[in-house]
């Protein structure tokens, strides 16, 4: 088992550059931030703060000006207890901010999605990245639209039978991101445009999630870059007591220790405080010797 805080991190030999629909994705060993921009009245933090097109436009504006290095959009709430709604429904919220950040910002813009319907539209729309909440476990639809469009996929563990046992938590995650790669690799999605996401709050227990955010480096062993979404999230409520509105320091703290662990991406509401947390801990990270 690897030691939970590991600062072996070998760094790229050279950055690469992943196109997308006339857009660009460098991975160059810098953390990156992904903004959340959820377009639905019952987020767990920002429901209702967008879901006008007009707000949702300002904020998404924002991003790219503090540091956002993608912008992932969503219509359907994934919080506990959430309400489904229709692909139609979902459809109508993201389509028309897709298509109007779409021609504004450089940046790649990601549908956070798991219905192939929501998915097809986004893209047309102008999305660059599909975000499967899934991991290609729920639909297969979805690897095969991936690899039509050519577009990069966020593959995330969310496993509704994981035992509540702490003892084989990073193992079971890793095999369900194995199976998550094979079914993507297998519909032809290049691997190379593939991030894994270990699914913190996604059907476990708060302590499973506290010993996720300990050892995610050892999730770098599937050789894909990781993303890490703990933004707000009840892990740091739990931890603080503080609701969803006080837990940045939280966040922060998280962000931190993920890019000290190797992750390459960091998915939060707050972009301009994640990101100086990410780049102190990567500077104080890299001046150590990578053996050590």
């Amino acid at each position: 088992m690897s030691p939970p805080l590991t600062t072996s991190i070998t760094p790229d030999a050279a950055p690469r550059i992943i196109q997308l629909r006339g857009k660009t994705l460098v991975l160059d060993g810098q953390p990156k931030i992904v903004g959340i921009l959820n377009v639905t009245p019952d987020s767990f933090f920002d429901g209702g703060r967008h879901q006008a097109i007009e707000s949702a436009l300002s904020r998404a504006t924002q991003m790219p000006a503090e540091g956002a290095a993608m912008i992932d959009i969503g219509g359907q709430s994934t919080r506990p207890g959430h309400v489904e709604v229709s692909a139609e429904e979902e459809i109508a919220r993201v389509v028309p901010v897709i298509e109007a950040l779409a021609s504004r910002l450089r940046v790649p813009l990601s549908i956070d999605t798991y219905k192939p319907a929501v998915a097809r539209a986004a893209i047309k729309a102008g999305a660059d990245i599909i975000n499967d909440v899934h991991g290609f476990h729920g639909d297969p639809e979805l690897a095969e639209i991936a690899a039509q469009h050519g577009c990069s996929v966020i593959l995330m563990h969310n496993e509704a039978s994981f035992p509540e046992s702490r003892g084989a938590t990073m193992e079971r995650i890793a095999t369900f991101l194995r199976r998550s790669l094979d079914l993507a690799v297998a519909a032809g999605v290049p691997r190379e445009r593939i991030i894994l996401d270990p699914g913190i709050g996604f059907a476990k227990t708060h302590e499973q999630n506290l010993e996720i955010l300990a050892r995610l480096g050892e999730l770098r062993s599937l050789g894909c870059p990781l993303l890490l979404g703990a933004s707000r999230k009840s892990v740091i409520g739990h931890v603080l007591s503080l609701c969803p509105d006080e837990r940045l320091e939280g966040t922060l703290a998280t962000t931190a220790l993920a890019v000290w662990q190797g992750v390459e991406f960091l998915r939060v509401h707050d972009v301009r405080a994640n990101l100086r947390a990410a780049l102190m801990a990567k500077a104080i990270r890299d001046v150590l010797p990578a053996s050590q």
